[in-house]
């Protein structure tokens, strides 16, 4: 998979995942949008560790500098 996302995408992503992963964990949003929202800061983690975005590749957007 090539790269698409950025490197302060990638940091931003992850913040924003990691956050919203512990929202679940420690509950500070209880039941199903907690769940919800933890299962999509799992994704921003996952996303931003291997800097792939698939909604990115569907929509052909790649903020990732690349030497040619």
């Amino acid at each position: 998979m090539p790269c698409n996302s950025g490197g302060m995408e990638r940091i931003i992503r992850g913040v924003l995942g990691v956050v919203l992963v512990l929202a679940w964990l420690l509950h500070w949003v209880p039941g199903t949008l907690g769940l919800i929202l933890g299962i999509l800061g799992a994704v921003f983690v996952v996303t931003a560790a291997i800097g792939f975005c698939p909604i990115f590749a569907v929509l052909k957007i790649n903020t990732c500098k690349t030497k040619s």
